[in-house]
């Protein structure tokens, strides 16, 4: 007994082991919030792209007249709605680019073109509400919903998935 006493002691004093010790109760901790960081961090970028998706549909979508403009490929007719949303989520008028977020399409994005109408008023002083040549000021709205596809590291947390929501409204000029 006195030398597995004596073992122990010399044990219980011996400091070379120590730092191993404390790496393996630290390094968990530190993957996990590595692994944090590097799951928010895909979150706001995917977030950022379909933000600027949006912007140029709504941009587009502003500017595009309806009575004057549609496109044809093939047998396919593209409205100017469907091409804002195309816009929106692949950057290119007819769909064909790669999606700026993988699984975000066209068919996620929606785009109303008559969001809103406002009348232009004037005042007693004589100032109007908005500067426009007609009697109103129209607004293009372009929205959208998408689930956040990203790692595990929610899931496995036990939280739920992310819905990115984002929606531009821009003024209509149309040509």
């Amino acid at each position: 007994m006195r030398t597995v006493l004596q073992h122990l002691s010399i044990f219980g004093r011996e400091e070379r082991g120590a730092v191993l010790v404390e790496m393996t109760l630290i390094t968990p901790l530190m993957i996990a919030l590595s692994a944090g960081v590097f799951e928010f961090g895909n979150l706001i970028h995917q977030k950022l792209l379909i933000e600027t998706g949006l912007n140029d549909g709504a941009r587009y979508a502003a500017r595009c007249n309806p009575d004057f403009y549609e496109a044809k490929v093939g047998e396919t007719i593209f409205s100017c709605e469907q091409i804002a949303a195309n816009i929106a989520s692949t950057g290119t008028w007819d769909g064909s680019g790669g999606s700026r977020v993988a699984g975000w399409t066209a068919a996620d994005v929606s785009v109303d073109r008559d969001y809103l109408d406002i009348p232009v008023t004037t005042d007693a002083a004589g100032n109007q509400n908005y500067r426009s040549a007609t009697a109103s000021v129209r607004t293009v709205r372009v929205s959208t919903s998408f689930e956040y596809e990203g790692t595990s590291l929610l899931s496995y947390l036990g939280l739920n998935p992310i819905t990115l929501t984002g929606a531009h409204e821009e003024r209509v000029i149309g040509w």
